[in-house]
C-alpha cells in the first residue's frame, strides 16, 4: 500500500475504510471514563515478539491503521528494539524507519507516541506529527530529553530502568522492589520538573521486565496503587513479555509471544481496575475488550446514590 492510498491522503485505493476528511485529533480526544489502550508498532528487526514482520513502511503502516481502526487509542511507534541484548540503533537510521510511518498515521488522525531514547529522534519525530514521547531509557536518558520536554510541552513516559539494553539483567537486584522503583523514579521525576517540565506532562511506567525478573514484575504490579498516588498518569507494559511465558509454561516449556495474549488481556483488566491510565500491547482487540469488562464491573459495584 503507498501513502498516497492512506485513507484520507490520496486517491480512494485503500482496502481500509476511508476517510472522506479527516479533522487533526489531539489528546484531548482521548477517552477519559476508561484506560487506554497503546498499540504497539514495532519497526524492528530484533523486537523479541514481532522483530522483522514490520520493517517496511507500507507494511508498517498498514498495521498501524489496523490496530487504529480496530479501537487503538494511540499508536506507539518504535524504530530500535529495547529488548535485553539488543544492539544500538543510530538516531539517523531509527528515523529513516519511522517518520514516514508518524506522518502517514497523524495524516489518517492517529494518536501517536513514539518509543525512543534519543533526544534527536524524539524532536523530529514530534515536528512529523507525534503526540507523546514514551523513552524506557530510565536512569540513563540523553541530558538534553528534559529541556527538549520543557520546550515543546509534550507528555513524556518516564519510565524505570537501571542500566542499559546490555546491562540491565545484572542490575535486577533488589531489596525492596517496589521501595526502590518508586524512589528512583521519583527522583528521576524531578531531574525533569527541575528542568521545566510540567508535572502533568509527565506519565510514569514502573518498567516491568526492565532491570526486574519475573518476580519484581509482579510485585510492582500488585503495587500498581502505590504508583498512581504520585499523582500522575500511569502506563502499563506487560504485553507478551518473558514474566507472563513463565507464567503459562507448559511441559517445561514457556508460552511463546503469541500465546501470551490471553494473559496480556488479563493483566490489562487488573491494571485497569487498579487505576492505570494506559497499557501498552501487541494485541488491541483483546485488552480493549478486557479493559471493557474492568470498566463494566467496577461501575456496578459503585452503590447508587
Amino acid at each position: 500500500m503507498s501513502l498516497g492510498a492512506i485513507p484520507g491522503t490520496g486517491p480512494a485505493t485503500s482496502p481500509l475504510p476511508v476517510i472522506k476528511k479527516i479533522t487533526a485529533r489531539t489528546l484531548a480526544d482521548l477517552p477519559v471514563d476508561r484506560t487506554l489502550v497503546m498499540g504497539i508498532l514495532n519497526i524492528t528487526e530484533d523486537s523479541f515478539s514481532d522483530g522483522g514482520k514490520y520493517t517496511n513502511a507500507d507494511d508498517a503502516i498498514s498495521h498501524g491503521l489496523r490496530m487504529y481502526y480496530g479501537g487503538a487509542d494511540i499508536i506507539d511507534v518504535g524504530g530500535e528494539s529495547t529488548r535485553p541484548g539488543a544492539d544500538p540503533v543510530d538516531p539517523a537510521e531509527e528515523q529513516k524507519r519511522i517518520l514516514p510511518v508518524i506522518k502517514a498515521l497523524a495524516k489518517a488522525g492517529a494518536i501517536i507516541s513514539v518509543d525512543t531514547m534519543h533526544t534527536s529522534t524524539a524532536r523530529a519525530a514530534l515536528e512529523a506529527g507525534a503526540h507523546i514521547i514514551n523513552d524506557v531509557s530510565g536512569l540513563t536518558h540523553e541530558p538534553d530529553m528534559p529541556a527538549l520536554m520543557a520546550e515543546t510541552g509534550a507528555p513524556y513516559v518516564l519510565m524505570h530502568r537501571r542500566g542499559d539494553a546490555a546491562s540491565m539483567v545484572t542490575e535486577a537486584s533488589y531489596t525492596d522492589v517496589v521501595t526502590e522503583v518508586l524512589a528512583e523514579l521519583t527522583e528521576l521525576r524531578e531531574r525533569f520538573i527541575a528542568a521545566g517540565v510540567k508535572p502533568e506532562a509527565l506519565i510514569l511506567d514502573p518498567g516491568l521486565g526492565f532491570a526486574k525478573d519475573h518476580e519484581h514484575n509482579w510485585e510492582l504490579l500488585n503495587a500498581l496503587d502505590r504508583f498512581t498516588a504520585l499523582g500522575h498518569r500511569v502506563l502499563v507494559g506487560t504485553s507478551r513479555k518473558r514474566f507472563l511465558g513463565a507464567l503459562l509454561t507448559v511441559d517445561g516449556k514457556p508460552a511463546a509471544p503469541a500465546q501470551r495474549d490471553a494473559a496480556t488481556a488479563a493483566t490489562s483488566a487488573l491494571a485497569a481496575a487498579n487505576g492505570a491510565w494506559g497499557v501498552r500491547v501487541h494485541d488491541v482487540p483483546s485488552s480493549l475488550d478486557a479493559i471493557k469488562v474492568a470498566r463494566a464491573w467496577s461501575a456496578a459495584r459503585v452503590p447508587a446514590l
